[in-house]
């Protein structure tokens, strides 16, 4: 299994690229924006907020470990999959994150991103990572030159070690955390 290093910075470019990219939209077109914001109140924050922090952080955790899993597991379709997860999870994001800011402040947004942000996105990262890697490694397998078996293995072991570890401790800090810097910011 070769190095991680150029499916990391595709995956990291892709994911700052359609952050960027709904920014823009969100910025040209408010409406689009206040949109985005609405359907994710409804369709994630209405379903989840109003759990108890130890069961909001079980929801977020299989929420994000679910999209984690896709990312990964993307990889088998050649990273088409994948690649449409990440572009579509960073548009979003971008989008949101505008609205919210032009509601709030810049400091608002920090405040309720960072603190579970800072292991959500790169467990975000590594595992659209792995889905490239583990697409790289059936072309190769296809070509002749590769073992898509052996590195789906290695690959798999380290999306056990290194993203679910981060998705675990990015929900614990999402439901108990999170919020209580976000009140004392606003």
């Amino acid at each position: 299994m070769s190095d991680m290093r150029d499916p990391l910075v595709v995956t990291a470019a892709l994911f700052a690229l359609s952050l960027a990219a709904g920014v823009l939209v969100s910025v040209a077109e408010p409406a689009f924006g206040t949109q985005m914001v609405e359907f994710f109140r409804d369709a994630v924050i209405g379903e989840i907020m109003t759990d108890s922090s130890l069961l909001l952080a079980g929801k977020l955790f299989l929420n994000n470990i679910q999209a984690c899993i896709f990312m990964f597991l993307g990889g088998a379709t050649f990273g088409l999959v994948t690649i449409f997860i990440i572009g579509t999870n960073g548009f979003v994001i971008g989008s949101i994150l505008e609205v919210v800011r032009q509601e709030s402040s810049l400091l608002y947004v920090a405040a309720a991103i960072v603190p579970h942000g800072i292991f959500e996105i790169p467990a975000f990262i590594i595992s659209g990572a792995l889905g490239l890697s583990l697409a790289r490694s059936l072309y190769t397998e296809w070509t002749g030159a590769g073992d898509a078996g052996g590195d789906a293995a290695v690959l798999g072991r380290r999306f056990v070690a290194v993203v679910l570890p981060l998705i675990a401790i990015a929900a614990i800090t999402e439901a108990f955390i999170t919020p209580w810097i976000i009140q004392f910011v606003a």
